[in-house]
């Protein structure tokens, strides 16, 4: 037998093993809406991406429309995070979002046009992204989009086709390339099996999607490995877009009028592997009223005089359809949801300048269903058709807002109006948003 060695040790055996300690990593800021999308998310991102050291896009895809503007010039988003603007941080398209590869491309060129350089070498795409497969879902979504009010973008199909585990990823798309083929194949076949009438040029699309690979290969990273480095690195702001808006989530909006992924705080960590332990703050995005795209339960709709100067006078027209947006009053009843869904812990509210010229301004507080109130926002469509809702009326402040700067340069009955949806739904506002730019954002803490 060989020698035995004694070890030495310095504690008493009974002190037992030295335990670890578990470095929970950086709080991730997530931005998310809090009404029917179109709430101004994407210049609250902007606001704050300027600190930001990564920029997160979390589910959804080119859907999205989110509008910035910087020095005088209007940038449009779709797949791009809106932190793509700051060249000092990273953009990074997480595995939740379906990527449509031509418009991300179109998407960066025409932006480039205006002013937006060095795009490609702050984009990071995670490789377990799915693809939104060219014109073939385009043709799918356009047949299947109809009754329900979608973009026809290729998003439903997109993740359908990921959850019948036959959709396509970024890792699949940048392997072996005949082997891709093959499944790409076998997709349209399953499509054209669905609807007889799709025709789809496979080779053509083939041809396009490997040039693609190539111009997208320099980007692509392990998204998961990325977002564990930036949480337990060194030190990194990480800020999460979302992109719809929390009545547009598949499990928790108005079904089946809604988007196909999950655009509560949940996206945040399914759509780029962070742990619930690493959300920090949770802001949501309100407009001062309410505006929808498409079909649907509107309880607060003013189809009147009221509703069409909202809809002139906030622009209202969709960045992605063109489509002119449905306006009517705030309705507090779907952002006091919003919260109990997300647990916002502070909200920003936008466009309060758009009601400048109003006599009289209403907000939705409760819904009545044959007179009497219900407690809970309805899963039921058809209830939610038929509520009656419950009005609060404030005095106009007929005073032009958008060039205060300070909660102080704010009119008083615009202050009360804000001060009563902040007491309504129990969360601070912390900004005002009185314009479009950056500059036009009073934060109030």
């Amino acid at each position: 037998g060989g020698r035995t060695r004694a070890i030495a040790t310095t504690a008493p055996a009974a002190a037992g093993p030295k335990r670890l300690r578990n470095d929970m990593g950086n709080k991730v800021t997530v931005v998310l809406g809090a009404q029917w999308g179109d709430e101004g998310k994407g210049k609250v991102v902007d606001l704050l991406a300027t600190e930001a050291d990564v920029v997160c896009r979390c589910q959804g895809g080119n859907n999205a429309g989110h509008t910035v503007v910087v020095d005088g010039k209007e940038y449009d988003f779709h797949l791009l995070p809106s932190g793509i603007i700051n060249p000092k941080s990273i953009s990074l398209i997480g595995n939740g979002v379906v990527i449509h590869l031509p418009g991300l491309f179109e998407e960066g060129d025409k932006n480039e046009k205006k002013g937006l350089k060095g795009w490609e070498k702050r984009l990071i795409v995670s490789d377990r992204a799915h693809i939104d497969t060219l014109k073939c879902e385009k043709a799918l979504q356009a047949q299947e989009g109809k009754n329900i009010g979608t973009t026809k973008k290729g998003i439903g199909p997109a993740y359908s086709s990921k959850a019948s585990r036959t959709g396509l990823r970024v890792c699949d798309l940048l392997g072996d390339f005949k082997d891709f083929s093959t499944r790409f194949k076998n997709l349209v076949h399953q499509y054209q099996s669905m609807y007889p009438s799709l025709t789809v040029d496979v080779e053509d699309q083939l041809k396009k999607l490997k040039e693609y690979a190539e111009r997208l290969r320099p980007m692509v990273r392990d998204g998961v490995y990325y977002m564990y480095e930036a949480l337990h690195g060194s030190p990194k702001k990480i800020l999460v877009e979302g992109a719809n808006a929390a009545l547009l989530d598949i499990d928790f909006g108005t079904y089946p009028f809604v988007t196909s992924s999950n655009c509560t705080v949940g996206g945040a960590c399914t759509g780029l592997g962070i742990p619930p332990l690493n959300i920090g703050d949770v802001f949501g995005v309100a407009k001062a009223y309410t505006t929808r795209v498409g079909i649907g339960a509107f309880p607060t709709e003013q189809l009147n005089a009221v509703g069409e100067l909202l809809q002139t006078r906030g622009h209202e027209v969709g960045v992605t359809t063109g489509r002119k947006r449905r306006c009517g009053w705030l309705d507090l009843v779907i952002v006091r949801y919003a919260h109990m869904i997300n647990g916002f812990t502070a909200i920003a509210l936008t466009k309060l300048d758009i009601l400048d010229v109003l006599d009289e301004i209403k907000v939705g507080v409760a819904y009545k269903l044959n007179g009497k109130r219900i407690p809970h926002f309805p899963a039921n469509m058809d209830v939610l058709q038929k509520v009656e809702v419950e009005y609060e009326t404030f005095p106009g402040w007929k005073t032009d807002t958008s060039a205060a700067r300070k909660w102080n340069d704010l009119p008083a009955k615009a202050q009360n109006y804000i001060r009563f949806i902040e007491n309504h739904i129990g969360v601070p506002i912390k900004w005002v948003g009185v314009g479009k730019s950056r500059e036009c954002m009073i934060q109030m803490f």
